[in-house]
């Protein structure tokens, strides 16, 4: 494996896994050393992050150029540096998904750069990882945007006077339009689905314009069946808030609550009290779409896109939308008036007026 060359096609770094030292070894797809990184003894496929990590001998070090010096001082201060921004972002009260997602953001850029100390990187630096990494290995804009929020915070905490934060610049976004189905298709999907517990989870989640994540934080007394109102707690951005619960989705949850009762969580995963897994949801709407016959490759979110599109061609005002999606941001809410038919079929085409 000495044949093996770092030109930018990967990086790699020491991690603890399962209480165990490993190297991380993250490449391009088109990496001409993937078959040969496949072939190291005792290579594992992390399924979380799709990176691999082999064990932390000394031949292997060699090869992927990791210095016992580098474990004891940058990698040393680099897991101090992370330990520090974890906290911080506890203590400020962010919410585990996001800290986790900017810890690992976090450690993926930091990994990239190998045995260069945290209070070393620069400006430079940066546009390489942009470019050398996430452009080449063809990752999206909004991952890009928040690996760059990530490096905006993390150096809030750790002094680093030769980069300037306030010259890093987010990508332009990309401006995509939402993914909708029709009610017929939101139909069949949910005919599609012959289990009572799978039929409410995704019922909920279209009747309601639900995050999956809020989904599955649901309790049964967050049901307010005399009022018709779910209250949805502490969703993003550490809100509450009330949606108006639809009177056929509230037979369907009677049904429901009465052959499953549910102990903590209104959807629980096979083991009582515990939380439904958000993989096997997934799972569920993936294998009703299928079994529909639509060819489109539908997400959880497109229910919820589906929810607020069709709120607004039945007449609901975009200022209740916002509300009802727990958008900060009416710009947020106003794409879907540009997926919205009930404006664009009333316009005639000029093609219909020119004589056959």
């Amino acid at each position: 494996m000495n044949e093996l060359k770092q030109k930018r096609e990967w990086s790699a770094y020491l991690k603890e896994i399962d209480g165990k030292s490993r190297i991380v070894i993250e490449f391009l797809e088109n990496s001409n050393n993937l078959e040969r990184i496949r072939k190291i003894r005792g290579i594992i496929r992390d399924n979380r992050d799709g990176n691999w990590h082999i064990p932390d001998l000394p031949e292997n070090r060699v090869t992927f150029g990791i210095r016992d010096e580098q474990k004891n001082t940058s990698k040393k201060s680099t897991g101090i540096a992370l330990k520090l921004f974890s906290d911080w972002l506890k203590s400020r009260r962010y919410s585990e998904s996001s800290i986790n997602t900017y810890v690992d953001s976090m450690r993926v850029f930091l990994g990239f750069h190998g045995s260069k100390n945290v209070n070393e990187i620069t400006q430079e630096d940066v546009v390489d990882f942009n470019v050398s990494y996430i452009l080449k290995k063809g990752l999206s804009a909004s991952y890009q945007n928040q690996v760059i929020n990530a490096i905006k915070l993390f150096y809030v905490v750790v002094e680093n006077r030769k980069l300037n934060i306030q010259e890093l610049h987010r990508p332009k976004r990309e401006k995509k339009l939402p993914n909708v189905l029709s009610k017929e298709e939101i139909r069949d999907i949910l005919n599609a689905l012959p289990n009572l517990k799978h039929r409410s989870m995704l019922s909920l989640i279209y009747s309601c314009g639900l995050r999956r994540g809020e989904l599955l934080k649901l309790k049964p007394s967050d049901i307010d069946s005399k009022r018709n109102i779910i209250i949805v707690r502490q969703a993003k951005g550490r809100k509450d808030r009330m949606l108006p619960l639809s009177p056929k989705v509230l037979i369907l949850l009677r049904e429901y609550y009465k052959f499953y009762k549910p102990q903590h969580w209104l959807f629980e995963g096979q083991k009582p009290g515990t939380p439904y897994d958000e993989r096997s949801l997934s799972y569920i709407l993936k294998k009703a779409v299928r079994k529909s016959g639509i060819k489109k490759p539908v997400s959880l979110h497109w229910l919820r896109h589906s929810y607020a599109t069709h709120l607004l061609e039945s007449g609901t005002d975009l200022r209740y939308i916002q509300t009802l999606l727990g958008h900060k941001s009416s710009t947020t809410t106003e794409i879907y008036a540009h997926v919205s038919t009930r404006s664009i079929l009333s316009i005639k085409s000029p093609f219909d007026d020119l004589d056959n």
